[in-house]
């Protein structure tokens, strides 16, 4: 690019492009620059020739060109001078504060120490003059009018006073200026033999590659495989660690390490000297790289060894583990990759039984959590709607469960308390009045905590009293709540629950003062645990196929027939303390929290599940592909709101909540809602990912071919509807009236 730097070396001028942010800071933080510039402000103003310097008029555009000339430049460099002393601070935040408005590619204090500079990208429809008054205009300042030509450089200072300084201007172009300064040293530039076996390259999607894969999913993998990303207080310990293994993909370069490293709120400063002091320590392999780099280079090859498409891999995780393996053990979910108070929740907890108990919680966790309000990747606005049933058979260890809960419900089962003692102290004197006396007013007190058995009137006065605020059940057997729910009003309980995932109205109207009446939303999360038997007693004919069952999150405790006891450990009283830390964090958020990454990611997975359905005709993976999505994202944005960053760590939790809770459903309710698609029941044969109906036809198939691999009571008019389903997909095309062909490249991994 033709950024350059001009510093002085032995009496002799250099000038010469900026290679890497590594030699620049080196010059900006010389004894030599620091003495220069101590005595230009102390008034040996003739010393300011000799300080390095800096041009910035002609950066990479988007596209990696450089349309710039002497006359036409793609930035602005401004200086903003002889500023008081007591506004330097404030001038400084302005610009900060509007850097992405502004474009702005640096910012350091001046040479004189009264003032700034700073260089902006330029906007084309303006000319030179008209950009320099436009941004006097957005920060509210002054520039200085007599220094606005765009081939000049500025007098720099040290490393310090460089408050902000873009990777964009270490960026090589692709097409540099003829007749200008040299450019940075590109693949093209390298000789043959070394261009050809350089493993940096593009991974077509704006970041760079080694063999093929991006760096961005390798560091996520990384991060996968040794613990997570950094929590607090271990940052720059995690980042230095990562960069001592990540150079050895990166040919032991500071200047790669820069572009693929993640920031994680750091400076660029910070950075680069955790990049310097990692790439100071005795050059070696890296055993955990090269099994990341072996495991992802396989993944990434088909079935006729050809490189997959990079664009079509899953962002930051392999979800095709998550669709072979559903427990945190085979996951390999390391607790220590769980945020606050969901690492704590599955300490002494054995890891068979550790994915049940993060389900019992993730109910209460969105419970407390009831002030926020999340966009989902359909567009619609939600709540944190969660239902969750533990199922096992007698005596599976289910009470490891409701131990990890009740820590989670100290603190509303210690307001409940005292509004309890105000409700029993409001009866005792309503009950104790004399007949000429009035009632005492009703105290409507907030309790959030309630039993399942609870009558649909006192539900319905809870509900009206919740002042916003979600309640929360829990219960030790499902069949309790099965035997309370099966007549009479209480049936319409199951009404409620279907109605509380997405909080919809409820009510109910009756003549008479003691019953309570009236309309709510309901907001209503609750976690049970019971038998396998309850479990399809409660699940039948209507709960599965009006849609409750979708709504629920299950979990599947271990078999334990004939297994050895298993051995639990016990929560420290820190463990418990930081477990409240959590609730308060989640009791502390409030109002909409956008998470773009989420969506996007979640978006993505359920597009994969109605593929993966379609191709096979199967209706239950279908069905439950959706409400599975809507779980696993709900339990993402808790992920989000306790850690704080929308990390890898959230997106690859989400992802497998939605596996896990899809493979759940089907698992306990797909055999049931299969029966109740009469006109889809022979269409509801699954086969494994690499054996779908689909892809066992030839190119060009005929109706008879499809008949043959599915069942022989499937009509010839079910026959047609199944291929024009996959026409409207874009998966195959007719060629005449008994024959069709499959369109090129139609794969499961679309």
């Amino acid at each position: 690019m033709s950024a350059y730097v001009i510093y002085y070396q032995n009496g002799a001028k250099m000038m010469r492009p900026v290679l890497t942010r590594e030699e620049y800071m080196n010059l900006r933080n010389s004894a030599k620059q620091q003495a220069l510039l101590k005595a230009v402000r102390e008034g040996k103003t003739e010393e300011k020739r000799h300080l390095v310097q800096m041009n910035y008029s002609c950066m990479p555009n988007a596209d990696g060109t450089l349309k710039g000339t002497k006359t036409t430049s793609t930035t602005v460099g401004m200086d903003i001078d002889h500023i008081k002393p007591e506004e330097m601070e404030a001038v400084k935040q302005r610009v900060l504060n509007n850097k992405v408005q502004l474009g702005l590619l640096m910012l350091e204090v001046s040479a004189r120490g009264e003032g700034y500079h700073l260089v902006f990208k330029r906007k084309a429809e303006m000319t030179q003059e008209e950009n320099l008054k436009w941004a006097s205009d957005l920060l509210g300042v002054k520039y200085d009018e007599g220094a606005k030509d765009i081939t000049r450089v500025f007098f720099t200072t040290t490393a310090a006073e460089l408050l902000y300084l873009e990777d964009e201007i270490f960026r090589p172009s692709k097409s540099p200026l003829k007749g200008d300064f040299p450019t940075t040293t590109t693949e093209k530039d390298l000789p043959a033999s070394k261009a050809e076996s350089s493993p940096f390259k593009g991974d077509g999607r704006g970041g760079l590659s080694f063999k093929g894969i991006p760096y961005s999913e390798i560091i996520a993998e990384y991060w996968k495989r040794t613990g997570g990303e950094p929590e607090e207080g271990e940052r720059n310990v995690k980042l230095h660690k990562l960069a001592a293994n990540l150079r050895s993909i990166c040919d032991n370069r500071q200047e790669v390490l820069m572009q693929v490293m993640p920031r994680l709120g750091l400076s660029e400063q910070e950075l680069q000297g955790i990049i310097s002091s990692a790439c100071k320590e005795p050059a070696k392999g890296s055993k955990v790289m090269d099994q990341i780099v072996e495991s992802m280079t396989n993944d990434n090859v088909n079935g006729n060894g050809n490189p997959l498409n990079p664009s079509t891999l899953e962002p930051a995780s392999a979800t095709s583990d998550l669709n072979q393996r559903s427990d945190l053990n085979s996951l390999r979910l390391a607790s220590k990759r769980l945020p606050l108070g969901l690492k704590e929740s599955l300490v002494g907890v054995p890891k068979p039984m550790q994915m049940p108990v993060l389900c019992a919680v993730m109910p209460i966790a969105a419970a407390y959590a009831d002030q926020v309000e999340v966009e989902y990747c359909d567009g619609t606005r939600m709540k944190l709607g969660l239902m969750s049933i533990i199922r096992g058979e007698q005596a599976s260890g289910k009470s490891v469960c409701k131990n990890a809960v009740d820590v989670w419900k100290r603190q509303l089962e210690e307001e409940d308390a005292l509004a309890r003692k105000r409700e029993e102290e409001w009866k005792e004197k309503k009950k104790a009045r004399k007949a000429n006396e009035k009632a005492p007013d009703d105290p409507k007190v907030l309790i959030r905590t309630v039993p399942v058995t609870v009558s649909c009137s006192t539900l319905l006065k809870r509900m009206k009293n919740s002042r916003g605020h979600t309640l929360y059940s829990f219960g030790e057997e499902l069949d309790t709540l099965r035997k309370t729910n099966g007549a009479g009003s209480w049936s319409s309980k199951y009404d409620i629950y279907r109605l509380s995932f997405d909080q919809g109205e409820w009510g109910q109207d009756y003549n008479s003062d003691q019953a309570e009446s009236g309309m709510v939303k309901v907001a209503y999360n609750w976690t049970m645990l019971g038998t396998n038997g309850a479990l399809r007693k409660c699940f039948k004919q209507d709960n599965i196929e009006n849609g409750l069952s979708s709504r629920m999150l299950i979990s599947e405790m271990p078999d334990s027939a004939f297994q050895k006891m298993p051995k639990y450990g016990k929560r420290s009283d820190l463990d418990e303390q930081r477990i409240q830390e959590a609730v308060s964090r989640l009791r502390g958020c409030t109002g909409f929290i956008d998470t773009p990454r989420l969506r996007k990611a979640i978006e993505k997975w359920v597009e994969q599940k109605r593929v993966e359905a379609a191709k096979d005709i199967d209706r239950v993976k279908d069905t439950y592909r959706k409400r599975a999505a809507v779980i696993g994202f709900r339990c993402g944005v808790i992920h989000y709101l306790l850690t704080g960053r929308e990390g890898s760590s959230t997106i690859d939790f989400a992802l497998m909540m939605a596996q896990y809770a899809l493979d759940q459903q089907i698992s306990a309710f797909g055999e049931a809602l299969e029966k109740e698609y009469v006109d889809a029941k022979s269409e509801c044969q699954r086969y494994g990912a690499n054996h779908s109906v689909f892809d066992q036809l030839p190119p060009a198939f005929t109706l008879d071919d499809l008949a043959a691999l599915k069942r022989n009571d499937l009509s010839r008019q079910s026959l047609l509807k199944i291929i024009l389903r996959w026409k409207n997909d874009g998966w195959v095309e007719q060629v005449d009236k008994q024959h069709w062909k499959k369109e090129d490249n139609k794969t499961l991994r679309q």
